[in-house]
């Protein structure tokens, strides 16, 4: 007797074994081959991370366009001569104690270090660049490298029938007739095709002459709208 029931009991537990197998068989088959790899999180779901922005189709910008970050710096011709009010970068290469920012004060000069004062009026930013290598070699520097450039111009003056006479900034490429809108337009009384233009000369000597609408301002120049009598 006992013998049949513990066969009974071996054969049930047999069968619910197979069962068990067989489930499980059935539910790995059904399983997605994806289920072991986590899909992507809902983005409402508490387990998301921060969003990351897709990268933009944007072009990246022109490394070869004009930079805007200095508006007032000015592009001067080579034969552009200095003047009071003008403000140049001083660049000797290797040494940023001399490296800066100068300004032509009234009297032509500039205060450079080591060297005291420069004559820069009336010297082209190439002549510049010389003077100073000749005063620092070989006394304080061996073979130093020198590069003058033009950051700002001095100012114009217009005077005479004009709105509002005065000193302006100058704007490479302008002529006196936007001089003349600069400082407000002519007066009723202005004579508005004649001009006086008084412009450095290389001597150092202002050079007056007469001068139209067209012809064309430098920084310094001083412009003298003329009275009409009738």
């Amino acid at each position: 007797m006992s013998m049949l029931m513990t066969g009974g009991l071996l054969r049930d537990r047999c069968l619910c074994g197979g069962v068990v197998a067989a489930i499980l068989a059935v539910l790995l088959a059904a399983s997605p081959a994806s289920a072991q790899t986590p899909g992507p999180i809902a983005p409402n779901s508490p387990f998301a991370g921060p969003s990351v922005p897709a990268p933009s189709s944007a072009p990246a910008p022109n490394a070869s366009a004009p930079s805007n970050g200095n508006p007032g710096a000015a592009v001067a011709s080579p034969d552009y001569r200095l003047g009071s009010g003008d403000h140049i970068r001083i660049t000797v290469f290797g040494q940023e104690d001399l490296t800066g920012e100068y300004q032509v004060d009234g009297s032509g000069k500039l205060a450079f270090p080591l060297i005291g004062e420069i004559q820069a009026g009336g010297l082209t930013a190439r002549e510049i660049e010389h003077s100073i290598r000749s005063a620092l070699s070989p006394q304080y520097l061996k073979d130093p490298r020198v590069s003058a450039e033009v950051l700002a111009y001095r100012p114009f003056y217009i005077l005479g029938e004009v709105k509002t006479p005065g000193s302006y900034a100058y704007v490479s490429g302008m002529t006196i007739v936007n001089a003349v809108a600069l400082a407000g337009g002519f007066t009723p009384r202005a004579k508005e095709n004649d001009f006086y233009l008084a412009r450095m000369g290389r001597d150092g000597h202002r050079d007056k002459v007469a001068a139209s609408q067209d012809t064309p301002v430098q920084p310094g120049d001083v412009i003298t709208v003329r009275e009409r009598w009738f």
